[in-house]
């Protein structure tokens, strides 16, 4: 349904929400993001957001992060304006001031301070400082609308320099932007003064507002509220929904966060302002967002790391084929954690992702009659864009479902989401023709027939070789996830990798566990639903533990330390509150009756357990590979069979898609 803003329409009530994709530092990086935001536009949003740009070089994220402040910057950004144009779609700049989340030695804040999450220390504003920023933000959007930008988003949450100028726990100036309220949401207010007197009235202005601060000396709800007021008041067009601060240690956007899990926030805004609002985080369904507007829980639904994964899902949805999205799985993986890095942001279900204009998809010149071993991940992946290329593709498994290890983890807690990854393969291979053959174990003489062999065979556990390795107690990760084996009270995890994580996360949710409780999450985390506590915190209602967990590993290093950059917190805090012992610098020596003999620091002791699961890494699944150099075919081997990996499904998956856009 359209949106009337008055002076401009927006064609739907979605928003692609802004997301750092490290094109913007890239080279020939504004052609790329051109290809990037014009596939989304083609793919139906309504309205994009683009990843936060800087109005002075204080501002930026890191010291080569992108800023606007001079006219030569604008012709780059037409390239982006032109292609989302072209496809009918509408797109605003985000100006973003990183504060004192500033990771350069210039940082600079309402006053001085050192965030959690950065090296460096912040110096305060001067006055003078302060009302030149207030200028360069008016002068970014004017170079923006130069641009042909449609609007501008002004960042004033998650903890950035305009969230800091609103709370105490940043902002202890004692000039006029600081002290009372009223003060410290001067600098907010004016910014859209600023920004209004440069741009005209016919130019979207959003503002994300943070809503949840989810930090201590946070916000309370009626600033906010009188603060949104004032917003609407001073020209603001839309309202968007900012929850938490980059350093609060509540997690608002993993996988096991529950979909659309703080809708409710933006709800409890409506009727306050008569102006749109914009509700985000964790929804990645069209059922979930169709449900959000048709409630008038929120007028826009925000989706960001979505169109990654599908640059179609509008177009998609809207056509009734929403069996075919490629959902997000809230992963991390691919998108924040290689920002964190400093690498290019992708996908993990989608390697094409910020890669428009490196891996196309051409027909093939020769047609091919392909066998590939092994639905995994990599198998899947390549499978269905290779058929999809023009190639005959024939998928054999053993098993009698395809996914491989996903079908694992996709029972661990807080994993549910790897459901919607296999189902999206199930109907890309119905969709594109790939013969799929189940329940079939694969000889060399089955593939005489063929041109080429892919062989993506995948991983199997490794075995734990020390005295008593054979004994009763002592048992895989994959009988543990299917359930094959009634897990004890006592339990011992050997390997402390990702597996081990989710093997232990798997043991401490009882049995009647299914998807994620929205309630329970609040509960869990210490969220004030109710909204009255000064930034959303009450204390967590922790769970009571039904097993006592050791979980060990033979490196002396931290546990966890090789998870993901931007979850592995949350994996490592769960297991902390759950009282789970952790272990590192451990010697395996013997498992008998008594439980697994062990040796830390030179000092043998006993862990008495009812069950030993080991989890100490996969090793490839190569079986074929002797058979397959006698056909004297070609083949090829990718994924897991390839390298073995804990479960590394972004490296398979982007393998299969490389092989497949080649061969």
């Amino acid at each position: 349904e359209p949106l009337d803003l008055g002076f401009t329409t927006l064609k739907n009530r979605v928003l692609m929400g802004s997301m750092h994709t490290g094109l913007e530092e890239a080279k020939n990086g504004y052609k790329k993001m051109a290809a990037f935001y014009g596939s989304r536009a083609k793919g139906g949003v309504g309205l994009i957001v683009t990843g936060g740009i800087s109005p002075n070089f204080q501002g930026r994220v890191a010291p080569f992060s992108s800023q606007l402040s001079f006219p030569w910057q604008v012709k780059n950004h037409k390239l982006v304006t032109k292609a989302v144009h072209e496809e009918g779609g509408k797109i605003c700049l985000q100006i973003l001031h990183a504060g004192r989340y500033a990771y350069h030695p210039l940082s600079v804040a309402p006053s001085k301070s050192k965030a959690p999450i950065s090296p460096f220390k912040a110096r305060g504003l001067s006055r003078f400082e302060l009302k030149k920023t207030i200028w360069d933000y008016g002068n970014c959007a004017r170079l923006a609308q130069k641009a042909g930008y449609d609007g501008v988003e002004i960042m004033g949450s998650e903890g950035y320099l305009i969230n800091q100028f609103l709370v105490t726990r940043t902002n202890h100036r004692k000039d006029e932007y600081g002290g009372s309220y009223e003060n410290r949401m001067r600098f907010a207010l004016e910014i859209v003064e600023a920004i209004r007197k440069k741009t005209g009235p016919k130019f979207i202005i959003i503002f994300r507002l943070s809503m949840l601060d989810l930090v201590e000396n946070g916000s309370q709800w009626e600033e906010v509220v009188e603060l949104a007021k004032k917003l609407e008041s001073k020209g603001v067009n839309i309202i968007n929904t900012g929850i938490g601060w980059h350093e609060a240690r509540i997690p608002t956007i993993a996988t096991m966060v529950p979909r659309g899990a703080f809708t409710w926030v933006t709800e409890k805004m409506k009727g306050e302002v008569s102006i749109p609002l914009v509700t985000t985080n964790r929804i990645n369904d069209p059922k979930v967002a169709e449900s959000i507007l048709q409630s008038k829980q929120a007028d826009i639904v925000s989706l960001a790391r979505p169109f990654l994964a599908d640059a179609e899902f509008v177009k998609k949805a809207a056509e009734g084929r929403s069996d075919l999205i490629n959902t997000c799985i809230g992963c991390n993986q691919a998108c924040l954690d290689h920002i964190f890095k400093g690498k290019l942001a992708s996908c993990l279900v989608n390697p094409y992702a910020c890669r428009e204009t490196e891996l196309v998809i051409t027909p093939t010149k020769k047609i091919k009659k392909i066998a590939v071993i092994g639905a995994g991940p990599s198998g899947l992946s390549f499978s269905v864009e290779a058929q999809k290329r023009g190639h005959e593709v024939t998928l054999f498994d053993k098993a009698s479902e395809v996914g491989g290890q996903f079908n694992y983890a996709k029972v661990v807690p807080g994993k549910e989401e790897f459901y919607e990854t296999l189902r999206y393969y199930n109907n890309e291979i119905k969709e594109t023709g790939v013969t799929l053959v189940l329940n079939q174990k694969i000889t060399g003489d089955d593939l005489n027939d063929f041109d080429e062999i892919v062989l993506a065979t995948g991983v199997h556990p490794r075995e734990l070789k020390i005295p008593g390795a054979d004994h009763p107690k002592v048992v895989s990760y994959i009988d543990v996830l299917t359930k094959k084996i009634e897990v004890g009270e006592k339990v011992a995890v050997v390997g402390a990798g990702g597996i081990g994580f989710d093997v232990t996360d798997f043991l401490l949710h009882p049995k009647e566990d299914n998807a994620p409780n929205l309630d329970d999450f609040l509960r869990r985390w210490g969220i004030d639903k109710s909204n009255t506590e000064r930034g959303g915190l009450i204390n967590k209602v922790l769970p009571h533990p039904p097993r006592q967990i050791t979980i060990m590993q033979r490196k002396s290093s931290r546990l966890g330390k090789n998870l993901g950059k931007t979850t592995g917190w949350i994996h490592r805090t769960n297991l902390k509150e759950n009282n789970v012992t952790m272990m590192s610098g451990v010697e395996y020596l013997k498992v008998d009756d008594s439980g697994l003999h062990v040796k830390i620091d030179g000092k043998e002791r006993i862990i008495s357990c009812d069950h030993v699961i080991i989890c100490a890494g996969q090793l490839v699944n190569q079986d074929l590979k002797g058979k397959l150099d006698s056909l004297d075919k070609p083949f090829h081997i990718i994924g897991g069979a390839l390298k073995a990996g804990e479960l590394d499904a972004k490296r398979a998956i982007e393998q299969g898609v490389k092989l497949a856009l080649k061969i």
